[in-house]
């Protein structure tokens, strides 16, 4: 099976669909545990939880964690935690968040949420919602953006919505409609702002934010940026930044800064981003640029000063290790120590590999993972 580029509301190229049978509590692969570090204090967090997607028709979605305690990195912790679930996680996780107690996954093709138990994973409910994407939460609710139809490239696809769902009930209260196929969102000032792809819907990709008041859960405007939005993360300050992934022909891949004071955008990066993570001043972006007219990846790793507003010379890896890396697929910083966390999908069909560099840019060690690793989120040690 050969990928070439990830699916994820985007152009897809699949030679075939791995296949998995759906698997139940009697054939439960127990975690495999692994020493990857002597224990670093923390005093904020415990460690850190990495979904893994899967791949897309296959129930592959895994769940990792790695305790700071211990300096333990154990794989697959859903099953072994949620022993009757068929399936377990379900198919493609797209986005992991804590919010209070819980744990929320959010599982694309499983049209569903899996909200667990912060601390043991148990399963506490679900929370089901169409071609889900992301999550983000304010004021006790959470807020879901879902493509709202089928996984399918078609111009006559629908236009699609972000739920809002009460924390405590795990029920939807409300929904909005958006732009097309909604991606990452994030909550400044009241404001839920939604970076619309577009991404079934090619050459015709969205170009805009919406932005939603939360208090009336109405859409209050557009802001046009640039086409094929993905990934959005605000900065201390309030501003955005906010990804585009172009049309992989000719129009590049960018990075763009949008002041929520004025709603309009006040910068262009020129530089290939596929994901970020902003820790204090500092936006740590990588680009994984895919080119139809050439047949091969771009492949970039920068800095952005966020108080400056300007591109950091050199890259946050330092020691050469770049060139392992075939796929950066997802990245993370941890706000203590600063070490950087980056994944490699490596073919999108085997497993995973994750990175640890110091704040050097220096590698401290790598784990296997599950396959296609993306997503992170730290377990607080109130939890």
């Amino acid at each position: 099976m050969i990928k070439l580029l990830r699916f994820t509301g985007i152009v897809m190229l699949m030679a075939a669909v791995a296949i998995s049978g759906c698997r139940t509590g009697n054939d439960i692969v127990p975690p495999v545990v692994t020493q990857v570090d002597t224990p670093v204090k923390h005093y904020q967090y415990k460690g850190f939880y990495l979904l893994n997607e899967g791949n897309m028709g296959s129930n592959k979605s895994t769940l990792d964690f790695f305790d700071f305690t211990s300096g333990l990195y154990k794989k697959n912790i859903y099953a072994e935690a949620n022993p009757t679930v068929v399936k377990e996680l379900g198919d493609v996780g797209n986005d992991v968040q804590i919010y209070g107690n819980k744990l929320f996954a959010v599982i694309n093709v499983s049209n569903k949420v899996e909200v667990m138990d912060a601390n043991t994973v148990k399963r506490i409910g679900q929370i089901g919602l169409l071609n889900c994407r992301y999550i983000t939460f304010a004021n006790g609710k959470a807020y879901i953006s879902s493509y709202a139809g089928p996984v399918l490239i078609d111009p006559r696809s629908p236009i699609g919505i972000v739920a809002e769902v009460d924390t405590a009930t795990l029920q939807i209260t409300r929904k909005v409609e958006v732009g097309y196929q909604p991606e990452e969102m994030a909550v400044v000032d009241g404001k839920l702002y939604v970076a619309n792809s577009g991404g079934y819907r090619p050459p015709t990709y969205d170009s805009t934010i919406s932005v939603i008041d939360l208090s009336t859960f109405k859409e209050i405007k557009k802001i046009t940026v640039d086409i094929n939005l993905h990934r959005l993360k605000a900065d201390r300050d309030g501003d955005l930044y906010v990804t585009s992934r172009g049309d992989y022909y000719n129009r590049p891949s960018a990075l763009y800064l949008v002041d929520t004071k004025t709603d309009a955008v006040k910068k262009r990066f020129p530089m290939a981003a596929s994901n970020l993570c902003i820790s204090g001043d500092t936006a740590y972006v990588y680009g994984s640029e895919y080119s139809y007219n050439t047949a091969s990846w771009r492949i970039n790793y920068g800095m952005i000063n966020v108080k400056t507003e300007t591109i950091i010379p050199g890259s946050f890896i330092t020691d050469g290790t770049e060139r392992a890396i075939k796929m950066p697929y997802g990245i993370m910083v941890d706000p203590e120590t600063k070490d950087v966390y980056v994944t490699d999908a490596r073919d999108y069909v085997s497993s995973g590999v994750l990175y640890c560099f110091n704040r050097q840019g220096k590698k401290r060690w790598s784990v296997t993972t599950g396959d296609i690793p993306g997503h992170f989120v730290f377990l607080p040690v109130t939890q």
